[in-house]
């Protein structure tokens, strides 16, 4: 069962309705089956960052929180986070999950960072520098 958030439940319901329990098959679905899960109820925009959530976790093995962080930067893709530069996504990572839910959780760390970088480039075919 995918793990979104509680005020997502609308679209939970839907992609549980549709048959979409893990994040590759959301990560897989199409802007019209996208379209026709957002008509019985489920915010289309919402599926559109689930999807966004679910290509990150798929594609660069992150786990849902760290996508949702990046997400939130608008890093919202492999490519987009490919060509980031691992301070400036280091810092606004940083400043962002402390303004959003304080020091409850820890920052991704720089080397966690430049991972997350390394692994969007070698995924889109990018050299790692």
């Amino acid at each position: 069962m995918l793990d979104v958030p509680p005020h997502f439940s609308a679209e939970q319901t839907q992609l549980q309705q549709a048959g979409l329990q893990d994040w590759s098959s959301l990560a897989a679905l199409s802007d019209p089956a996208l379209r026709r899960l957002a008509r019985h109820g489920a915010s289309e925009q919402r599926l559109i960052r689930l999807r966004a959530q679910a290509r990150l976790i798929s594609e660069l093995g992150l786990a849902p929180e760290q996508a949702a962080l990046l997400l939130h930067a608008g890093l919202a893709s492999s490519s987009a986070l490919a060509e980031a530069s691992p301070q400036q996504a280091h810092r606004q990572l940083g400043r962002l999950q402390r303004s959003l839910i304080g020091s409850a959780l820890p920052v991704p760390t720089l080397p966690e960072v430049r991972a997350w970088i390394a692994t969007a480039r070698r995924a889109s075919g990018r050299p790692a520098n």
